[in-house]
């Protein structure tokens, strides 16, 4: 080897190597698109604690790439509030996808944004990472005045009264308190107050009632677990029963006035104790949330159904004709 070959092969060498990178780069810049790079710049540099901060990103990329949003981002101290990623925009031989990333930070002082990772692919085995760039955020308080200090806490700020302008609603006030009373007095009084007495029903009221018992009582209710309305199904059979029976609006009223309307119908205590017994039963299953058994649903039927045959009205015999004897001729 002579003393001037070592230079000509380190030149041959490192002509080889310039031709490579070259071809590396114009690889990279072919058809496929631009280089890969990511920036990402905020719309402010100093934000108050809690509010809302944007940071506009702009990834570009060759064309055949995607970019391949995470679904979370290490932000700390800072916590990403929402991710609105825009459509690709094709920007010569590649593309740019725009995004806008709002966070914000509950921590005062020079907060640093950190960097973090984006991923392109082309939905195959060919994978590109980027990186954002770090950025710097100012987070100062709010209620400081110009010296630096916290403000004093303000009393509550006095207004003038307008005593004409106040009387339109005092007046209102009491209008609404006025119906508002007469409202529960009519209703504590029942409906009877406007209307004397139901009206008189069709068929006789214990036929009405034994017959919707009896369907009940063969409905699946039970089976399928639905409490409440069998026994809503039973307090409406036997209100509507009582309000055809003794012509008081049973249906309208709550349970102690069905029984007050009852005593001045003429009912018997003894009744009237039963009959309170079995609409407060029904009133805790369907206001109390009370669960009872299968059995015992079964038996407060069969006390409805007593009820019913005890007090239906049963019309008087008619009197028997007396003979009339034949005149003798």
């Amino acid at each position: 080897m002579t003393r001037g070959s070592v230079p000509r092969a380190w030149r041959t060498a490192v002509v080889g190597a310039g031709l490579a990178l070259s071809g590396l780069a114009a690889a990279v810049e072919d058809g496929r698109g631009q280089t890969p790079r990511v920036t990402i710049e905020a719309d402010t540099t100093e934000i108050h604690v809690g509010d809302p901060l944007s940071l506009r990103l702009s990834v570009e990329h060759p064309a055949d790439l995607s970019v391949r949003w995470p679904d979370s981002l290490p932000l700390g101290p800072f916590e990403a509030l929402v991710l609105e990623v825009g459509k690709p925009v094709a920007e010569g031989a590649g593309a740019r996808t725009p995004a806008v990333l709002r966070v914000t930070a509950f921590e005062l002082g020079e907060l640093e944004l950190p960097s973090f990772d984006l991923e392109l692919s082309d939905g195959a085995e060919r994978r590109v990472t980027v990186s954002t760039d770090p950025v710097e955020i100012g987070v100062t308080t709010v209620g400081l005045d110009e010296g630096g200090d916290i403000r004093d806490v303000k009393g509550p700020r006095a207004m003038a009264l307008n005593w004409l302008l106040l009387w339109p609603w005092i007046l209102l006030a009491l209008a609404l308190a006025g119906l508002g009373y007469w409202w529960f007095r009519r209703r504590r009084a029942g409906p009877d107050v406007d209307r004397a007495v139901p009206p008189e029903p069709e068929r006789p009221p214990h036929e009405v009632a034994l017959e919707a018992l009896d369907l009940l009582a063969a409905s699946p209710l039970l089976e399928r677990g639905e409490i409440k309305r069998y026994h809503i199904a039973m307090s409406r059979i036997l209100r509507a029963y009582l309000e055809g029976r003794y012509r008081i609006w049973a249906l309208e009223m709550i349970t102690p006035d069905v029984i007050s309307s009852l005593g001045r119908a003429g009912v018997d205590p003894a009744t009237r104790t039963d009959f309170q017994r079995f609409l407060e039963a029904c009133d805790l299953v369907k206001f109390a949330k009370q669960r009872p058994d299968a059995g015992t649903c079964r038996r407060t039927l069969a006390d409805a159904r007593e009820l019913v045959e005890r007090t239906k009205f049963v019309p008087p015999a008619a009197a028997e004709p007396e003979p009339v004897e034949a005149a003798v001729p």
